[in-house]
């Protein structure tokens, strides 16, 4: 059950998302493309309650209690980046707004980028080990059945740190821009 809820709470985010683009850019209504925007979180609140309840009529914790600790905090940390970066774009195709600006590719404007996404990384794994804790917590002293909360806390903590190397590394070596050709003839 809670597989198929995760499922529709992710193709309900993105069915959501493009109904609040389209009805603010094609169709100009503007308060509800605010409403259905507004809907997003309620998705999250509804999968939380959803596995909560089935902890507490007693289902074994899972992979799939897990996984829902983990989408709703990928969904905190990177919903709202997401539905930003696609109404800029959505405001560009749509309105005649600027063209949204691209991510940086080199030097520190781009370790800078990178750090910014290991932050909402770090986020999403606080998230999700602190769902998973509670959810350990409320489940009670059975170690087994914490076992499988407890490797997708490890999961996210693996995450959080190969995405925290990767940023570094922007850092560290950072990419430099192609040198121009001069435009002198020889």
């Amino acid at each position: 059950m809670i597989v198929t809820l995760i499922v529709i709470c992710e193709v309900s985010f993105w069915v959501l998302l493009a109904a609040g683009l389209t009805a603010r850019y094609l169709f100009k209504l503007r308060r509800t493309s605010v409403a259905l925007l507004l809907c997003e979180p309620l998705l999250e609140l509804v999968l939380l309650i959803a596995t909560s309840v089935d902890l507490r009529n007693g289902a074994e914790p899972g992979w799939q209690h897990g996984l829902a600790a983990v989408y709703i905090g990928f969904t905190v940390a990177y919903g709202h980046y997401t539905i930003s970066r696609l109404d800029g774009w959505a405001a560009y195709r749509f309105a005649g707004a600027p063209r949204p600006p691209k991510p940086p590719k080199y030097g520190m404007p781009r370790a800078r980028h990178e750090g910014g996404l290991w932050l909402r990384t770090l986020l999403a794994g606080a998230v999700a080990c602190g769902l998973l804790q509670l959810a350990i917590l409320y489940v009670g002293s059975a170690e087994d059945a914490a076992d499988a909360l407890r490797l997708w806390q490890l999961f996210a903590l693996r995450t959080i740190g190969i995405h925290g190397v990767i940023a570094v590394t922007y850092l560290l070596w950072p990419k430099k821009a192609p040198a121009k050709a001069s435009s002198r003839p020889r």
